[in-house]
């Protein structure tokens, strides 16, 4: 997957899901992903490479460190709970989709529950 593709699947899975909004606290290029305040997705270039941050829940993000040349430890944020996706042939649209989605989830449980945009567990609209 090049950059841009990247990129584009990063900020099009991140806006499809409940109460994301897109900014830019850093800066022209760089666009952070937040549900209620919380960022769980960052997209920006690292010295004129596209990457993704993306919070991980540790073991997870450190199975996909050890088993991806794509995947490295959180550039610029906790090593043990983001992880940063750079371009290569070992991610593909299906990955860069689950990873986003499980970002947002990870933030979400860890909302007080009024107020989740969604149940993280069953992924749907809180009762």
């Amino acid at each position: 997957m090049d950059g841009a593709a990247l990129h584009e699947i990063a900020a099009q899975t991140a806006m499809g899901l409940p109460a994301v909004q897109e900014t830019q606290p850093f800066g022209e290029g760089t666009f952070v992903y937040k549900v209620v305040g919380k960022m769980f997705v960052m997209t920006s270039e690292l010295r004129g490479v596209p990457i993704v941050n993306l919070k991980c829940a540790p073991p997870h993000g450190a199975a996909l460190v050890r088993d991806l040349a794509e995947v490295t430890p959180g550039w610029h944020m906790d090593k043990r709970h983001w992880i940063t996706l750079s371009p290569g042939d070992g991610l593909d649209e299906t990955l860069v989709e689950d990873l986003v989605a499980n970002a947002y989830d990870l933030v979400v449980a860890g909302l007080p529950r009024a107020k989740r945009p969604i149940d993280p567990v069953r992924r749907t609209l809180p009762d």
